[in-house]
């Protein structure tokens, strides 16, 4: 019996994206079948990082279509491809960077700061070319979490700069330019002003992902920087807690406002793990930011534990993703920082670059 693209189709429909949750035919992955005989060959093209399911994503396939009836060799390349995406009407993508990644909370101390950052790693390792602005001007602490404190970006031309490297993060903070001990005493404007020149002045290479650690609050500058970034879409970081949680809403609220799709919700501090014992506690409450999520029609990403030893890494320079990539945490981390690629990949693509410029003159 002859194997045709009809029934290879129709058996990558039965098939699963493990991340996604669809079939490879349905999210139009599928490329490039190729039919000689009785053997064949194709490419599964992702439109997400997943370095580390590649191989599996490749076996599943092959199994799958092995089962074939007068199949012979079968051949799958697993790519990934990422692409730019439509942000906020009226803005378009900032050169060198395809999609940005606002995380915010709707107040500090939910570890918004070390989530962003444990994402950002999280999509290096999965292949994706990744930068992070750490935008907290009143607070930066992305410089001591990775491990660059005390060191300054360099400048080419004298009007830009070149971000700073770390685990093959790019990074960019208001804290390589001051004294770890100086205070910000700057009101708004001069925030603002700050924040557009690190975003725009800084020479990003090649993004996939902007990653920006958004300042805590909802006040007038995450208002600015909401309308004048060119934003793909916002992460919203709460606690279970019924205060954290009042907060995070309005910062859900704002991001709707302006345009901003939410991406999706996740949960910090969600369960305490004893060192000693093993033992699991809410402490903080339960199941707050699942029912945020039914309440507002947005994705829960995941939960996070209350570990000392994400503190520890983080205040160390190496992030759990780093200094403990085979843990539960960091696992955990990446699952989320997979699922959040994915909400980027189902967004609408950027056209932009795709129509010529219409000039006109008089003759």
């Amino acid at each position: 019996m002859a194997v045709t693209t009809e029934a290879v189709q129709a058996a990558l429909k039965e098939l699963i994206d493990p991340n996604t949750q669809k079939d490879y035919v349905s999210t139009r992955s599928v490329r490039n079948i190729r039919i000689d005989g009785a053997d064949l060959s194709l490419d599964i093209e992702l439109g997400y990082p997943a370095r580390t399911q590649l191989d599996d994503i490749r076996r599943a396939v092959i199994t799958k279509l092995r089962d074939l009836p007068g199949i012979g060799n079968v051949s799958v390349n697993v790519t990934v491809r990422i692409v730019a995406h439509t942000v906020q009407r009226g803005l378009k993508p900032l050169p060198g960077v395809k999609n940005i990644i606002a995380i915010a909370s709707g107040k500090g101390g939910v570890g918004k700061s070390t989530t962003a950052v444990n994402l950002a790693l999280a999509l290096v390792q999965e292949g994706a070319t990744v930068g992070l602005l750490d935008a907290d001007i009143y607070g930066p602490s992305q410089p001591q979490m990775l491990g660059l404190v005390g060191q300054k970006p360099e400048s080419q031309d004298g009007t830009s700069m070149d971000p700073l490297q770390a685990h093959g993060l790019q990074a960019m903070s208001i804290g390589f330019m001051i004294d770890i001990d100086s205070p910000m005493v700057w009101r708004g404007p001069m925030v603002t002003q700050a924040l557009e020149q690190l975003l725009k002045q800084t020479n990003w290479q090649d993004v996939d992902y902007l990653v920006v650690d958004m300042p805590p609050g909802t006040g007038d500058t995450q208002l600015t920087l909401a309308q004048k970034v060119p934003v793909t879409g916002a992460v919203i970081v709460t606690t279970p807690q019924d205060i954290a949680l009042i907060d995070a809403r309005k910062g859900l609220k704002m991001f709707e406002k302006v345009g901003i799709p939410i991406l999706g919700l996740v949960e910090n501090m969600s369960i305490h793990i004893c060192t000693k014992c093993g033992h699991e506690e809410y402490i903080f409450g339960q199941g707050g930011g699942e029912q945020m999520c039914r309440d507002y029609d947005t994705e829960f990403l995941g939960a996070l534990p209350l570990e000392l030893s994400i503190r520890q890494l983080t205040d160390s320079g190496k992030p759990t993703v780093i200094g403990a990539p085979e843990s539960r945490a960091a696992e955990i981390y990446r699952t989320i920082a997979r699922r959040l690629a994915i909400k980027v990949a189902e967004r609408a693509r950027d056209m932009s670059a795709k129509f010529p410029s219409i000039v006109v003159q008089n003759t």
